[in-house]
């Protein structure tokens, strides 16, 4: 239920803010993005997987922490990063 080694070197690629850059913020918000997309898609097949709905909810909870130091950092980029990865606030 996680991503693919391509899929994420793909987002750190993407949403990277300087060469080599792999902890930023927008990065971790853009892994667990797909994370999260990928585990939205198992609930819907795997309606009783209770143990990985608390995961989910953990990723949920940490993506809101990062958006929220983003934000607290640099609004414009916060907007930026919510509108490019279809996240709705």
């Amino acid at each position: 239920m996680s991503i693919t080694p391509e899929e994420k070197a793909k987002l750190i690629k993407e949403y990277a803010i300087k060469e080599g850059d792999t902890g930023s913020p927008d990065v971790q918000i853009a892994i667990l993005t797909s994370r999260i997309k990928t585990l939205t898609e198992h609930f819907k097949s795997h309606k009783k997987d209770n143990h990985s709905r608390r995961g989910l909810l953990k990723m949920v909870a940490l993506r809101r922490k990062l958006l929220d130091y983003v934000k607290s950092k640099d609004e414009e980029r916060y907007k930026s990063l919510l509108s490019r990865l279809g996240i709705r606030r």
